[in-house]
């Protein structure tokens, strides 16, 4: 066997897909896919069609995470914060561990396709 990290004996599949294909019709729930979970990091495809957490409902989670909104619109709540903050396709946003927030409002007129990922701890930079 070869330890060349290019040998035929050590090629494997690239996995990987288009973010855009594969989006569930308007349901109740969003779709929710992970593509990654690996070493307490996860990676995660969220389609959102007119969803909004619960009133009185905010995420609060032990690990930190880093969303960016590829197609849509959305708007974020943070506990604290006066200020929603419109998201519009390309527009990412850090969250810290146990940051209290929602997401207020999304499009019901097209999918809001996210991508989030959650890893343990603070900020990323």
């Amino acid at each position: 066997m070869s330890d060349q990290p290019n040998s035929p004996m050590t090629k494997r599949p690239v996995p990987g897909g288009n973010l855009f294909d594969a989006l569930a019709p308007k349901s109740a729930d969003e779709q929710v896919d992970t593509l990654v979970e690996q070493g307490g990091m996860t990676i995660e495809r969220i389609v959102s069609m007119g969803h909004a957490s619960p009133p009185d409902f905010w995420y609060d989670s032990p690990r930190a995470e880093w969303v960016v909104l590829l197609s849509g619109a959305a708007t974020l709540e943070f506990e604290g914060d006066d200020q929603l903050r419109q998201m519009k396709p390309g527009d990412h946003v850090l969250i810290d561990a146990h940051c209290r927030h929602r997401v207020a409002w999304t499009s019901d007129s097209e999918p809001s396709v996210w991508l989030a990922v959650y890893y343990p701890g603070g900020h990323g930079r």
